[in-house]
């Protein structure tokens, strides 16, 4: 859909910002806000975790708050009442807009109750003149993807981290629209975003439905079989149900000899680990993260080596060696080693697999006990952790190698339809974030006229 732009622009005095609606006023930001309109949150050897209370009336906001646009979390925190006066510069008010300045940037919320709490070190708050700028049209610039890209002193702190000082903030020029136009704009945009919004959903809800159907697809295959009308048999398992008559229920135990990686101490000691393999003479490391970045069934490439001392203090694997998490909330993940490697103490390995079962019907097999396992693992309070017993104790079915390997093609057909599927439900999920932001900064920055696309009811909403 194309957008009427306006009758009249003139130049706006910034090269970046270029021609703009003529009747609209170029400002600097502080210049849209209150006498104290600016405020960053405190030096973070303020906000010491351990003097904080888990419940309280001073709410401390975090950037988790704004990224939800909520004062309701789990695991809030609160300032003791004996340091509100301390503490009194650093509250925020009805209508303020709060964001980060440190971390991820282009989120903002406002605050819709009377001083609720104080901000914490990586946010900052405006209070704005509602007579130059409503706070929400001020929020919207502030969550455009476009705002930070002209504040040269962002600094990015790594893949994620940036920080913004106040002068380069409140020194940003800014377009502001009279304000009757600042209530059409929001009205148009509201209505506008919520209908890409409902399509974003509606991906991902296919997402979550594609998730779903892949694990019974693959469920079905590796304890059902593919030929509905085999006979079945009770595997004497619970959770395992029905199995077809010809197959043999085994503890992993029986297929394979299983043993637990183990972690050079102390950890990150360069005697033991290196973040290069140059010469080649260096021993990829696998730890949980790298086998639970991606779904991928082979894992061929890591971040982190060891040395040959590391060596010595770990279990060295061989390529084509199936791998487990054995800790930690990832714990349950399956992968097939493509390289040579040793592993952390949080991993489990299936060493000297039986001659009679297919390494891939098994990491199947184990990717459909995940969700279970973690279930039955939180239940006992703490740390989850899969010891090498549990996991020996796991009961699989084993079919005949042949029709093994009719099911591994199967499900390699089946998987790679769903990955398919997969992949085109992301890519529509993020042309339609691209096309609002797209529309949110052209409206915000005066590209389209979305005046005679209100209607008087939008417009006071």
């Amino acid at each position: 859909m194309s957008f009427p732009r306006y009758e009249k622009y003139k130049d706006s005095g910034v090269e970046w910002l270029g021609e703009v609606p003529e009747h609209w006023d170029v400002r600097r930001i502080k210049y849209v806000l209150t006498k104290d309109g600016y405020k960053a949150g405190p030096f973070g050897s303020s906000l010491i975790t351990s003097e904080l209370s888990d419940e309280g009336d001073i709410l401390v906001l975090t950037p988790e708050h704004v990224a939800i646009e909520s004062l309701d979390l789990p695991f809030n925190q609160y300032l003791k009442e004996s340091r509100r006066n301390e503490m009194a510069a650093f509250f925020v008010n009805l209508n303020d807009v709060v964001f980060p300045i440190v971390g991820t940037l282009g989120r903002a919320m406002i605050i819709s109750v009377p001083k609720p709490g104080i901000l914490n070190q990586r946010l900052a708050r405006m209070s704005t003149d509602i007579k130059k700028i409503l706070p929400a049209y001020l929020k919207l610039m502030l969550t455009d993807v476009d705002f930070y890209k002209r504040l040269d002193e962002v600094e990015s702190k790594g893949a994620i981290l940036n920080h913004i000082t106040k002068e380069k903030l409140i020194n940003r020029p800014v377009l502001t629209p009279p304000i009757n136009e600042q209530n059409q704009i929001l009205s148009f945009l509201r209505s506008e975003t919520a209908k890409i919004d409902e399509l974003i959903a509606e991906q991902q809800r296919l997402l979550e439905l594609l998730k779903e159907k892949r694990q019974a697809v693959i469920s079905h295959a590796v304890t059902k079989g593919l030929n509905p009308s085999v006979p079945m048999k009770d595997s004497g398992i619970e959770w395992l149900g029905e199995v077809p008559e010809h197959w043999n229920v085994k503890q992993l135990r029986h297929i394979a000899k299983i043993v637990r990686g183990a972690s050079p101490r102390p950890a990150g000691d360069p005697k033991f680990f290196s973040s290069g393999n140059i010469d080649g003479s260096n021993t990829p490391w696998v730890t949980v993260a790298e086998i639970t970045k991606d779904e991928k069934a082979y894992l061929s490439d890591v971040n982190e080596y060891l040395t040959s001392a590391g060596v010595e203090n770990s279990q060295f694997f061989e390529a084509g060696t199936l791998i487990f998490t054995n800790s930690g909330a990832t714990l349950g993940v399956p992968k097939i080693l493509a390289i040579n490697c040793c592993a952390n103490d949080g991993v489990l390995a299936f060493k000297d697999l039986a001659e009679k079962v297919d390494v891939l019907f098994v990491y199947h097999f184990l990717s459909t006990t995940t969700e279970r396992l973690r279930t039955e693992m939180k239940q006992g309070g703490g740390q989850p952790n899969l010891n090498t017993d549990i996991v020996k104790n796991l009961s699989i079915a084993v079919p005949p190698l042949s029709e093994q390997s009719d099911i591994v093609a199967f499900l390699s057909n089946e998987t790679a339809r769903f990955y398919n599927l997969t992949v085109e439900a992301n890519r529509a999920i993020e042309l339609l974030q691209e096309r609002r932001a797209a529309l949110i900064s052209a409206a915000v920055t005066g590209k389209i006229d979305v005046r005679s696309l209100v209607t008087d009811k939008l417009a006071v909403e």
